[in-house]
């Protein structure tokens, strides 16, 4: 057999999963270089980028590999595996639009890369890093402000998918009114949309306003 290079791609993802071997015409190699459509940076570099440690990327990439071998994931698939972790509700347009979140650049799928980066900000960010992100999944068309509609489309799909086992006493209204309060206090120039100055003033300033913003600890 003609010996071949190996892919430095390979090896990067072989570092994260932790079974990288020195076999280099393996049949475990043939296979996933035929079968996996984009390979992760490597290990060092998303080190570097994130506040995981070797061992945690590891576990997360494990993780994210068992459930999109292919190395990406798309936006259906995303929603299944949402889908899991809140049975008792409708998690899909969440799922939609925290999906929209993480595909920072907008190609219809995300890589293990786009995972951990969004992950990371949520999970050891700084306040306003997790704001920041915060404003993005709120910016449904991502035009650098946030409407009453977006946030009540955020809002509502949040109470969607807690369920009514979660929420058995609310009002069909009261996503309504939670929004209608927020905005008030977060438009403070009453021109129609929150900025992201004003979001990020009005979550700073407002302790129940920040409070709310844990939701983004529990449902992501």
């Amino acid at each position: 057999m003609r010996s071949k290079g190996r892919d430095p791609n390979l090896s990067d993802s072989r570092d994260l999963d932790g079974s990288y071997d020195q076999l280099t015409d393996s049949v475990e190699d043939e296979f996933e270089l035929s079968t996996v459509c984009h390979r992760p940076e490597g290990l060092e570099q998303l080190q570097e980028q994130t506040k995981f440690t070797k061992k945690e990327l590891q576990v997360l990439y494990r993780g994210f590999k068992n459930e999109c071998p292919s190395g990406i994931v798309n936006e259906d698939s995303f929603k299944q595996i949402y889908s899991q972790f809140f049975p008792q509700g409708d998690s899909s347009m969440y799922a939609h639009f925290l999906f929209n979140a993480f595909d920072t650049d907008h190609s219809g799928s995300v890589s293990f890369e786009d995972f951990v980066a969004g992950l990371s900000i949520i999970l050891r960010g700084s306040i306003d890093d997790k704001l920041n992100w915060a404003f993005n999944l709120y910016d449904l068309n991502k035009d650098g402000c946030i409407t009453k509609e977006e946030m009540m489309d955020i809002m509502k799909s949040i109470y969607d998918m807690m369920g009514k086992y979660t929420y058995p006493n609310m009002r069909e209204e009261a996503p309504r009114e939670h929004v209608e309060n927020f905005f008030q206090k977060m438009d403070r120039n009453k021109d129609g949309v929150v900025t992201i100055e004003e979001f990020i003033e009005s979550c700073q300033k407002d302790e129940n306003i920040m409070r709310s913003m844990q939701l983004f600890d529990n449902v992501i």
